[in-house]
């Protein structure tokens, strides 16, 4: 590498250590392949001084920059010439305070805040990281990109495709694996959309193998640039909090790109003196998906200073193949067996003091449901981290006066199949999309009324219900 570079891409392997110029398109170390860091020699950088240096540029929201949520910290992923950026206006989302969704928790009416990242241009988080991955594309000349999807992913790099112009791009999705809602904004936005026969893993597997093959540029979160982008959520929330940290940070767990990202955020402003201690983070598993949760929690796998136990994770998805075990879970976007930053995740429970827990299918759409009846619509996975923060609470591991920020990572018009059929009052509906997925009951219903085209039959209902 060469030494006048202040930003590097870096293994994670400490036994490696090999350095890489960000020049170089990579996903995985070409020595030991291991994951990619992007790390930066601070000493050469101009750090902010506090966090508050921050707050001078919403006064310059005019340009593009200072208005991104994620490149107005650039000092804090600073790998990309300021004229080469790529920006739609992501991340300008926001943290809410949620008094009901508290109380349903078990905490007080102070002590619970949703991050709603459903504002992004595609509807989730993923514009945070696509921003940062698209920025480094186009730094190395990139003209097609791809990615592999359950659908959020895919409806981001179209977007930022279809409104820049600089790639064509190519999305794989898994067959009868994607909400509609999803793949509604991949095919409209442009997007050569291939279906392929098999899940997410699948997918992940093929377009990993078709980008090698093809030259093409990858942009799923195994990719290292797209993580320093999703680290911004985390300065967002700390902004909202007057740059004060909370206890907890509970986050859904699918491919692990967020938490791996919170991890190196929080990892990153306590080495620079940014911030003075690190909140505790949550990461939480549908139960359909918990490869997380049984390693962690079930098997004992740890950061271990960087060598977690090999033998543990191979013989997991030995396992997993042999049994033919796949992902089932109504919350799609986390439906993932084979979660890429898997390390990277350990990495952030290591450095967070970290817990790991799975809800049901049950358990989202009832905390869904209280999102949505507290003004946030929200689709099933970003419900996750609303149902862990509950199970939590009732395990006594958040305290009654913890402050707790959940990630509500897409909006509800993701997946409104679901969300219909959990409110609507047709049996047949709920159990055929529901049902399947061991949804029994929908006790947080807000179920139409059918009432006869005569306005004293209308006034009746209306009245009835005051």
């Amino acid at each position: 590498m060469p030494s006048s570079e202040p930003a590097y891409q870096q293994c994670l392997n400490p036994d490696c250590n090999a350095r890489f110029s960000i020049g170089e398109t990579l996903t995985r170390c070409p020595e030991c392949c291991d994951l990619l860091d992007i790390e930066y020699d601070w000493d050469r950088l101009p750090v902010p001084r506090s966090l508050r240096d921050f707050e001078s540029r919403w006064g310059r929201r005019n340009e593009p920059l200072e208005f991104s949520g994620v490149w107005r910290f650039r000092q804090l992923l600073p790998f990309a010439p300021e004229n080469q950026i790529v920006t739609i206006g992501e991340g300008q989302t926001i943290l809410q305070q949620a008094q009901a969704v508290a109380r349903y928790c078990g905490l007080p009416a102070d002590g619970l805040y949703l991050q709603y990242e459903g504002l992004n241009p595609s509807g989730s988080f993923k514009d945070n990281g696509m921003t940062a991955a698209c920025t480094h594309a186009h730094m190395v000349g990139a003209k097609h990109a791809a990615c592999a999807s359950t659908g959020n992913t895919s409806a981001s790099l179209a977007i930022f495709a279809s409104a820049t112009h600089l790639f064509r791009v190519i999305v794989f999705v898994g067959s009868g694996k994607i909400a509609y809602g999803k793949l509604s904004q991949a095919l409209d936005y442009g997007s050569k959309t291939l279906q392929i026969a098999g899940d997410f893993d699948d997918a992940m597997s093929q377009v990993q193998a078709v980008c090698r093959e093809e030259k093409i540029y990858l942009c799923n979160s195994l990719n290292p640039f797209r993580l320093e982008g999703q680290k911004t959520i985390i300065y967002r929330i700390l902004e909202a909090l007057r740059w004060e940290v909370p206890d907890w940070i509970v986050v859904p767990g699918g491919n692990l790109g967020n938490s791996s990202a919170f991890g190196k955020a929080l990892i990153e402003l306590k080495h620079l003196g940014l911030i003075d201690r690190l909140p505790r983070l949550a990461i939480i598993n549908a139960r359909g998906s918990n490869t997380l949760y049984r390693l962690w929690e079930q098997q004992g796998l740890r950061w271990s200073g960087g060598r977690p136990d090999q033998e543990i994770i191979d013989s997991f998805f030995d396992e997993m193949d042999q049994s033919g075990r796949r992902a089932s879970t109504l919350a799609t976007a986390i439906q993932i067996n084979r979660p890429v930053n898997l390390k990277k995740a350990l990495r952030a429970l290591d450095a967070c003091d970290g817990v790991v827990r799975e809800v049901s299918d049950q358990e989202i759409l009832d905390a869904k449901a209280q999102v949505g009846s507290g003004g946030f619509g929200c689709e099933p996975a970003s419900a996750a981290s609303v149902a862990g923060t509950k199970l939590l609470r009732a395990q006594g591991v958040i305290a009654p006066g913890d402050k707790v920020v959940c990630i509500l990572t897409g909006h509800q018009l993701k997946d409104p199949t679901t969300t219909v059929a959990y409110h609507a009052a047709d049996e047949e509906q709920f159990d055929r999309i529901l049902g399947s997925q061991g949804v029994h009951a929908a006790p947080f219903a807000n179920k139409p009324v059918s009432v006869a085209n005569e306005l004293d039959q209308i006034l009746e209902v209306i009245r009835s219900s005051r």
